[in-house]
């Protein structure tokens, strides 16, 4: 459109008055949106639905059970011979599930599906699958099937990873590989539940040496074109609408190492362990990290990292924005082992006395600046400590800094602090303080070796500056706690503050 013309259509729309273009009248006026609650208007890019459901997760299992298992392997080559394939009792996923529940998590993800292409179900896409494998336990094992019903029963989400990438197939890394064998099996294990939370798909894809197939050389070059990605991402919410797929169709992505860790500053946008503040789509890190000092699989001779460090994890994730799956291995026997189970049990009483009283809810609570209130809702500080997920408190338009101050009658003894955003409306706060006070009214500042930066879905702040050692010492005392957002995107919100 020449710029003239798009003048006389800016003119018109500020002015509100009839004009003629081109012989044409045009009766422009200005409206606005009808907002009658006041709400903020969301910071782009803003999660699905889905997405914002799949962050509510937040901590979660990965059970690496297969072929690997009996061979000491971590990369199978795809031709063990199915007998190889050898439980010494029957696999029990009741069994995972139950023991990380007692860890706190809300739900696990089972591989069901390594590089080697051995299938823990009966499928109708190969001959390598565990019903093919002639042992007691076998004949009729079906893990994704077993698995979801033990999640469904115990109120757990659930979803499978399936490798893209088969080692075993004669048909990868040709046409019809896709439709005839990987489209199919994914087909297969919707069956298994339409409320599956997240499908897992590996990047590897092919490759020569450690990421070969067939013991030779296969490359599919680009793999979204492959695995022919967009398709696959539609046809699967299309089934499963509530179910992010991981790996693929850009929903979530890899926090960068497997080490449990998240960066400090981490935006919901972008790619590896700080996200991008710049990003155009909202791409939530997932941190993916071992519970044992061994491989993802179960090898003789392993061993469970302490609750300790597991919860450390757990602050370097869930406490800066991330997810975290975190792998526990069931052995031969298609069990977690007792001593694996014990630690989680250790996690999970570890995170309840640790963040289990909130003592912001006894708290008196002050805004600097509190939004006005709508037709139906206001934005009162109430809002942070009420338990929901949909109420928060917020400033007004043009606001980017604001103070919460929490304050107590006697002293209390404080260890973390727990933010939360409304991530429903985008990503906000750069950049935040803490600070306590004895007597309630001098404060300082407190750890501020620790970047308070970003908050996103979830940011949780040990006071005493130290994920590794958090928990140590005597806590600090004091008679009030102050958060101060020092510069945001847009006027701040937040949906919760704890304070442990």
């Amino acid at each position: 459109m020449p710029m003239r013309l798009l003048n006389y259509f800016a003119a018109a729309c500020v002015l509100a008055f009839p004009t003629t273009v081109l012989g044409q009248t045009f009766n422009l006026v200005q409206q606005s949106l009808d907002n009658p609650d006041n709400e903020p208007a969301p910071v782009h890019p803003v999660p699905h639905p889905r997405q914002v459901a799949w962050q509510e997760t937040e901590f979660y299992a990965f059970f690496h059970y297969g072929m690997n298992t009996y061979t000491g392997r971590e990369w199978g080559n795809g031709d063990e011979n199915v007998t190889i394939f050898k439980p010494t009792a029957k696999p029990n996923p009741q069994q995972w599930l139950e023991a990380v529940k007692k860890a706190g998590m809300k739900g696990g993800i089972a591989v069901v599906k390594h590089h080697d292409g051995f299938c823990l179900w009966p499928t109708q896409t190969t001959e390598h699958n565990a019903t093919k494998a002639g042992n007691p336990f076998t004949a009729e094992l079906n893990i994704p099937k077993d698995f979801a019903a033990a999640a469904k029963d115990l109120g757990l989400k659930y979803g499978f990873y399936i490798s893209p990438w088969d080692r075993n197939s004669i048909h990868y890394g040709t046409d019809r590989y896709v439709p005839e064998v990987f489209l199919r099996q994914c087909a297969e294990l919707a069956q298994y539940g339409n409320d599956q939370f997240e499908m897992w798909f590996d990047g590897a894809n092919g490759g020569d040496g450690y990421y070969g197939g067939r013991r030779g050389t296969v490359n599919v070059g680009d793999a979204n074109i492959y695995y022919d990605v967009p398709n696959l991402r539609d046809t699967v919410h299309k089934v499963q609408p509530n179910c992010v797929l991981w790996g693929v169709g850009g929903e979530a992505r890899w926090i960068g190492n497997e080490a449990g860790w998240a960066g400090e500053t981490n935006w919901c946008m972008g790619d590896g362990t700080d996200g991008d503040i710049n990003g155009w789509y909202w791409h939530p890190g997932e941190s993916d990290a071992k519970a044992t000092n061994s491989g993802w699989f179960y090898h003789d001779g392993e061993s469970p990292l302490s609750a300790e460090r597991l919860f450390q994890m757990y602050l370097e994730t869930v406490g800066r924005n991330a997810t975290l799956i975190l792998n526990v291995p069931p052995n031969k026997a298609g069990v977690l082992p007792a001593a694996d189970v014990k630690v989680l049990e250790d996690l999970g009483k570890m995170i309840e006395k640790r963040l289990g009283t909130d003592l912001a809810k006894i708290a008196k609570i002050e805004a600097s600046e509190t939004r006005a209130p709508g037709a139906k809702r206001t934005y009162g500080v109430n809002n942070l400590t009420d338990g929901s997920t949909t109420t928060y408190w917020a400033t007004n338009d043009g606001t980017k800094q604001a103070t919460l101050t929490f304050t107590w009658d006697s002293a209390q003894t404080l260890r973390y602090v727990s933010l939360m955003e409304l991530v429903a409306k985008g990503q906000r706060v750069k950049k935040f303080k803490l600070e306590v006070s004895q007597d309630g009214t001098n404060f300082r500042p407190v750890a501020e070796n620790i970047k308070q930066t970003t908050i996103g879905y979830k940011r949780i702040i040990p006071l005493n500056g130290s994920t590794q050692n958090s928990y140590s010492g005597q806590g600090i005392q004091a008679k009030a706690l102050r958060v101060t957002i020092v510069d945001a995107k847009a006027c701040p919100l937040l949906k919760s503050v704890a304070i442990y």
